[in-house]
């Protein structure tokens, strides 16, 4: 069992950025695909960003250039950068740990908000 808790939500203005942090408990980090994904208000949850166990990347098309994942095996923390952030980047940010259908955990989800 893998306890995932997010943090770095909040309200940010129109260009401003926002680094989400998602913290693992357990020694296995190191061999979990990790992911962000977001859910806005009447829509369905969609994937912003994974990060393999070996590093590589993936991003949604339309994040691509804006936002970044990285992690750091030693603190079993994924992160998310969020730059020039925008109004239809406001939902629930949850994060994911993924290595197969039975070991696949999610974060409560931590809100971000863009606006003036």
């Amino acid at each position: 069992q893998v306890q995932l808790v997010e943090s770095g939500g909040g309200l940010v203005q129109p260009g401003g950025s926002l680094r989400l942090s998602c913290a693992a408990s357990g020694s296995l980090f190191r061999f979990y695909d990790m992911g962000w994904y977001r859910q806005a208000p009447g829509k369905a949850r969609e994937l912003v960003a994974t990060i393999t166990s070996g590093g590589s990347t993936n991003y949604a098309d339309s994040l691509k250039g804006r936002f970044t994942i990285s992690r750091d095996n030693a603190k079993n923390t994924v992160y998310l950068q969020m730059n020039v952030l925008k109004p239809e980047d406001t939902a629930v940010y949850y994060c994911n740990a993924h290595i197969d259908d039975r070991n696949d955990y999610w974060g409560q989800g931590t809100q971000v908000t863009v606006s003036s």
